[in-house]
């Protein structure tokens, strides 16, 4: 099985970590993977996305037209990609900077307030983890526990202080299940 993903929001929003993170979690589980970043030329605060291929199988191109699954971390991003999500596919929308609910009536979406969860954890730049958790909450092809294990292994030692912040927000974004509009 092949599952094809795309993080994207701003610079600045950790979309290259989420992805990078997923990645490594998914190699760590004995998956196949591919991880593209792309940073907008405006740098910080520009656009930003990666794509993410997890397969059981040797991957026979890391590109996506129509990805299974997509993180919109701001109202750009939605635009862009919802209509790219293939049909019975999952849209994790962050509500704290999109203004509509997505409009696709063939795929499941969840909006979560991401910013306003990382703020409550104290810490605005956990709003990632927040969404990875939504993500992996509604699309099930790694579990929590593996992502966690991932993130205890791979996150630098200058920010192992922040490993329980990250837990906790992964934990807040997966309580949130997608609804079928």
């Amino acid at each position: 099985m092949q599952t094809e993903i795309i993080v994207s929001g701003f610079g600045g929003q950790g979309v290259l970590f989420a992805g990078q993170l997923l990645s490594y979690a998914a190699m760590d589980a004995g998956k196949e993977v591919t991880w593209i970043p792309s940073y907008g030329p405006e740098m910080r605060g520009g656009t930003a996305n990666c794509t993410v291929v997890i397969s059981d199988e040797e991957i026979g191109s890391p590109l996506v037209k129509h990805p299974q699954a997509v993180i919109a971390m701001n109202l750009p991003s939605l635009d862009k990609y919802e209509p790219l999500v293939k049909s019975a596919g999952v849209l994790i929308v962050n509500a704290s900077m999109v203004n509509r609910q997505p409009a696709r009536t063939d795929i499941h979406w969840v909006m979560v307030p991401g910013n306003e969860i990382a703020e409550e954890l104290g810490d605005r730049r956990m709003t990632n983890m927040v969404m990875l958790g939504a993500l992996l909450a509604n699309l099930p092809i790694l579990s929590l526990e593996a992502l966690v294990r991932t993130l205890e292994a791979h996150m630098p030692a200058r920010h192992q202080r922040l490993l329980p912040l990250n837990i906790e927000a992964i934990k807040r974004g997966a309580e949130y299940l997608a609804v079928k509009a």
